[in-house]
């Protein structure tokens, strides 16, 4: 995806499993992700060497690291905290929960491969008007999603 189109190598999804193969990520150089004892910060915005990388999301795997940990909130807390003071103007922070624990292995690839995300919002991919980093999704899986904050 560049500039607001899909490239020759991935025109849908059977092509780009054919012709892709999946690499290890940088995550603090590609996507600002790190970590500090029980901290983790997201930069939203990463600029890079060969592209600026906007928006990160990070799914936490559970102990046995085979599926995606589950928060079984029912009369449960759930605290977090989010220092926004950096997120640029226009910038939509979000946190939320909608993976399945097993990221619909059974269906699509699975999360060890980090190809089987979901959303709430997937059908008819278009490009965004006014970002060339931005779309709505065609391709993908559809989920539940639990906007937290």
């Amino acid at each position: 995806y560049t500039g607001n189109s899909w490239s020759n190598l991935c025109p849908n999804g059977v092509t780009c499993a054919a012709n892709c193969a999946l690499d290890g990520a940088n995550y603090s150089g590609t996507y600002g992700m790190t970590t500090n004892s029980n901290s983790l910060t997201l930069k939203f915005v990463t600029v890079g060497p060969y592209s600026t990388k906007v928006s990160s999301r990070v799914y936490l795997i559970d102990a046995a690291d085979s599926e995606y940990q589950m928060f079984n909130l029912k009369n449960q807390e759930f605290t977090f905290d989010i220092d926004v003071s950096n997120l640029p103007c226009g910038l939509n922070g979000v946190l939320y929960f909608e993976m399945d624990a097993d990221d619909g292995q059974s269906k699509y690839p699975g999360n060890k491969a980090g190809t089987g995300y979901c959303d709430a919002n997937v059908e008819g991919w278009t490009p965004s008007a006014n970002d060339a980093n931005a779309s709505t999704a065609k391709d993908g899986a559809c989920c539940n999603e639990m906007d937290i904050w």
